[in-house]
C-alpha cells in the first residue's frame, strides 16, 4: 500500500514539475517587450507638445531685441566683451563681429584649426548656428559654450552684437511666406481671380460660344424686346 502511494505521489510531483518548467519556457519564448512608444500613431493628429519647426533666423530678427539679447550676452562675458577697443580675454573682442571674416583679424587671437577653416563670414545664418552648438557648427573647437537652443533668444543676441559695430548692418527682411500659404497671395482684400493667378477679363474670354440652336432657345425664354423708348 506504501510503495503504491508513494508511486503515485512521484507522479504527481513529477507532473508538477513538467508543468512548472513548461510555463517557465513557453514564458520565455513568447514574453513581448515593452515598447519604447506606447500606443499606436493617429494620423493627422499633432503630439501634445510637439515642437514647432524652426524657421530661418531672419524671421526672428525681423522681430529681434537688442536689449534683451543684451542680458543673454551677460553669459559670454566670462570669456568675451564687446566693447569698442575691448582686450581680448579667453575669447576675442567681438566688436564689429556681424560681417567681419570667420576667424581673422581679432587682434591676433589664435583661433582653432576647426574654426580657421571654415571660411567665409559671419552672416546671419553663421552666427544663429554658432550660437546654437560651436561644437556641432565647427567640430574640434576650443569654444566650450553649450548654445542657445531658443532661436529668438539666439536672434537677440545677434541683433545686439550687430549693433556693437562703426557701422551696423541693416537688419533682414523676413523672407518670403512659402507659395500657397494665405500671405503668399490671394489674402483678404485680393480679387478672387487674381488669387487664382487669372488676369481681370480672362474669364470673359474663355466663355464658350452659345450655338444657334442655344440663341434660339434662349431668345423664346426671354420672350420678344422690349421697343426702345429712345425713338
Amino acid at each position: 500500500m506504501d510503495d503504491r502511494f508513494n508511486t503515485i505521489a512521484g507522479w504527481v510531483l513529477f507532473a508538477g514539475i513538467v508543468a512548472l518548467g513548461g510555463s517557465i519556457i513557453a514564458g520565455e519564448a513568447f514574453k513581448s517587450e515593452r515598447p519604447e512608444k506606447m500606443g499606436y500613431p493617429i494620423a493627422g493628429v499633432v503630439e501634445e507638445g510637439a515642437a514647432e519647426a524652426e524657421k530661418p533666423i531672419e524671421f526672428y530678427l525681423a522681430s529681434a531685441d537688442p536689449t534683451k539679447g543684451a542680458q543673454t550676452f551677460q553669459k559670454c562675458q566670462a570669456c568675451h566683451n564687446a566693447d569698442k577697443g575691448g582686450a581680448n580675454q579667453i575669447g576675442p573682442n567681438l566688436w564689429g563681429i556681424v560681417g567681419a571674416p570667420i576667424a581673422k583679424d581679432r587682434n591676433g587671437f589664435a583661433f582653432s584649426d576647426a574654426l580657421s577653416k571654415i571660411g567665409g563670414n559671419w552672416d546671419w545664418d553663421k552666427l544663429s548656428k554658432w550660437l546654437t552648438s560651436p561644437k556641432a557648427f565647427a567640430p574640434g573647437t576650443k569654444m566650450t559654450f553649450a548654445g542657445l537652443s531658443d532661436p529668438q533668444e539666439r536672434a537677440n543676441v545677434i541683433a545686439f552684437l550687430n549693433k556693437q559695430s562703426d557701422s551696423p548692418l541693416p537688419m533682414p527682411a523676413p523672407p518670403a511666406a512659402p507659395k500657397g500659404s494665405p500671405t503668399a497671395g490671394g489674402g483678404a482684400g485680393q480679387p478672387a481671380a487674381a488669387a487664382n493667378g487669372a488676369v481681370p477679363g480672362e474669364k470673359a474670354a474663355k466663355q464658350p460660344v452659345p450655338t444657334e440652336q442655344q440663341a434660339a432657345t434662349a431668345n423664346k425664354v426671354a420672350g420678344p424686346a422690349a421697343p426702345n423708348s429712345g425713338k
